[in-house]
């Protein structure tokens, strides 16, 4: 298994959160440099508050079973393989991984500008990342997800899960179990009240929530969609070049919350078939369907935006325009 080795960057996230990064490494590794005693903390990167929390309704561990899909028809186990007492998954590209070190990392990512306010109204933005990828030299430093929702000026808090952690691997873990995305927000809004004190609870909890998957995040998006339990409170859903599958479940969303949300999906050449092929069945269905972002997004919007021979690595970054992320952001209607 070749696994890349962690790396802490004195770059765009700036010298003081390299430093802190750093800092803490025999507390539990890099993954853990953001968060002391099991309690998370903030520190400042680019106008953006970030902090680690362990969470016990994460993605992983997972010791359950896959749900049936188009390739097997009934469900099977997660993990199928013992090593001498090493407990693996068999990954279709990834091959044999092992949860004690791709399948056992429960921190989530938090992410807030410095001018967010819990007491105002704002959303909930739970962030994807695809395969490998750690939260840390991924979706926070190279992806620059803290920076661009400061900069989209939505009043807004980003929850990233870690999913299998730098592996050529989709896999959605406890997101599979019905119920499991409604407590994983549960669990958020905790952590996120204790980061605020000033803030309640319930403050969070009456946020509306926006999934965001990039790339192989299709997956635990997918099914946070179809069996999450978060009904109602799904205010839209952003796809960064990644309908890569589960295009059923992302229909059936689609076409039931058309009138109470909105759906964007920017592809570039790596998934444009499967786009084209959603896009089309949406249509034979009946729903409206645009071809580029509108200026707010707002329910009952339903975007497709070709972004051409662009990347597929750095799509979060650099796709359609500079810094993605932030465009869709800054569009949604407040």
């Amino acid at each position: 298994m070749n696994v890349r080795p962690y790396r802490v960057f004195a770059g765009p996230v700036g010298v003081g959160l390299a430093l802190a990064l750093a800092g803490c490494a025999e507390t539990g590794g890099p993954q853990a440099n953001l968060s002391t005693a099991g309690s998370a903390r903030f520190v400042q990167a680019d106008g953006a508050n970030v902090a680690l929390a362990e969470f016990k309704n994460s993605a992983f561990p997972y010791r359950g079973m896959i749900p049936p899909d188009e390739d097997n028809d009934h469900a099977r186990p997660f993990l199928d393989a013992d090593a001498g007492g090493r407990l693996g998954h068999t990954s279709p590209r990834g091959g044999l991984l092992f949860e004690d070190t791709t399948y056992s990392d429960r921190h989530v990512l938090i992410a807030a500008g410095d001018n967010f306010d819990p007491n105002r109204p704002g959303e909930l933005v739970v962030f994807f990342h695809g395969n490998q990828a750690t939260l840390t030299r991924d979706v926070l430093e190279r992806q620059q997800t803290a920076r661009q929702l400061a900069q989209s000026d939505l009043n807004a808090v980003l929850v990233a899960p870690q999913l299998a952690v730098d592996a050529a691997d989709s896999s959605a873990g406890n997101f599979w179990r019905p119920g499991a995305f409604a407590q994983f927000l549960d669990e958020a809004e905790s952590k996120l009240a204790s980061l605020y004190p000033n803030a309640s609870r319930a403050a969070f909890r009456r946020m509306p929530v926006v999934i965001v998957a990039y790339s192989g995040g299709y997956m635990p998006a997918a099914y946070s969609l179809a069996l999450g339990g978060a009904g109602d409170r799904i205010r839209g859903v952003v796809l960064l070049d990644a309908l890569y599958g589960e295009e059923d479940k992302f229909a059936h969303w689609i076409e039931g919350a058309r009138y109470r949300a909105f759906f964007v999906s920017a592809f570039s050449n790596s998934s444009r078939d499967q786009n084209l092929s959603l896009r089309a069945r949406l249509e034979r269905d009946g729903v409206a369907v645009q071809s580029s972002l509108p200026d707010s997004l707002r329910a009952g919007t339903v975007a497709f935006v070709d972004s051409g021979d662009v990347r597929h690595e750095d799509f979060v970054s650099a796709a359609w325009t500079s810094d993605p992320l932030r465009d869709v952001l800054a569009r949604v209607e407040r």
